[in-house]
């Protein structure tokens, strides 16, 4: 793991909590629109979660409007208590086996070529719910063929019992999110630990090289600039393909406050220096988010692949 810098970082508890007044260029458009509103509808007549509504994403009228969702599963409250996610937390419900069907036939009715699973976090399972992935991803390539399949999996805790669960089912993309730097990981994702977030991303390209894998993260918590170079050097290192960089947004005054907000130059230079270093595909603006353009990215590189 690389040592990222300290020095001018912003300490967590000078920052003002007050939220603070958005810049003209982050500009995040309200959810309407007949799409929107038939995506919303079978949502709720298949008893599926989304993770564009239940962590308030930004994005979510302009992907909605597309008729492209992040599924969320393994219900709807999570097992930790990241001070950045708007998602319930507290004791889950126990899983629900059909869940996975329910996906695979939302995917179908919206005719998508690229679906993105998503879970809350299940700590009080040995296996974190590996199986419920691993279930969605066969049942949508069975009934959606030609449907690409990516999958946004918590730590597991560093299992490779559980990660192996999910790589045997074989996702186009395996996607987790370091969220942070090292040096804020405790303040901003109290249950977390860097070296699981290391251990899933470096394990998935040793179970199946051919997959492609991809990390996000979020700036504005107090982080450096050199921090922030410091782990996309560590992602880099451990074979991620795809990175993406965006804003953080306060979700309400019981979250983390906006340390500051990085401007589009900056958005632009962590891209560069992310082209520079190796990845095969960055995304970095305010409003990018995990799922941001997850289908453009998966055509891209299964063409470049193929090449």
């Amino acid at each position: 793991m690389t040592e990222s810098p300290t020095r001018n970082r912003i300490d967590p508890a000078m920052i003002d909590s007050r939220p603070k007044r958005r810049p003209d260029w982050i500009k995040v458009r309200a959810p309407s629109g007949e799409t929107y509103d038939q995506l919303h509808s079978l949502m709720r007549r298949k008893e599926l979660h989304t993770v564009c509504e239940e962590a308030g994403c930004p994005n979510m009228g302009e992907c909605w409007g597309s008729g492209t969702a992040t599924f969320l599963m393994l219900g709807d409250v999570c097992t930790r208590s990241c001070r950045f996610c708007d998602i319930n937390h507290g004791r889950p419900e126990t899983l629900d086996w059909l869940e996975p069907e329910r996906v695979a036939q939302a995917v179908k009715a919206m005719e998508l070529k690229h679906a993105v699973i998503t879970s809350v976090n299940r700590d009080e399972r040995r296996d974190g719910g590996a199986p419920i992935f691993a279930a969605v991803i066969r049942r949508i390539h069975q009934l959606h063929i030609g449907c690409s399949v990516e999958v946004l999996i918590p730590d597991f805790k560093g299992s490779l019992e559980a990660l192996k669960i999910v790589m045997d089912a074989r996702p186009e993309i395996l996607n987790h999110n370091v969220e942070t730097v090292p040096s804020l990981f405790k303040h901003v994702q109290p249950q977390d630990h860097y070296e699981w977030s290391e251990s899933v991303l470096r394990n998935a390209k040793m179970l199946d090289s051919e997959v492609l894998t991809k990390s996000g993260i979020m700036v504005g918590l107090g982080e450096t600039m050199e921090e922030i170079k410091a782990v996309m050097r560590d992602l880099q290192s451990w074979g991620v393909d795809i990175l993406t960089i965006g804003q953080y947004l306060q979700p309400s005054r019981q979250h983390l406050p906006i340390a500051r907000y990085y401007t589009l130059d900056e958005f632009a230079e962590l891209k560069r220096y992310g082209e520079e270093i190796g990845f095969r595909w960055v995304e970095s603006a305010p409003l990018v988010r995990s799922s941001y353009h997850a289908a453009e990215q998966v055509r891209a590189l299964s063409r470049i692949h193929q090449a």
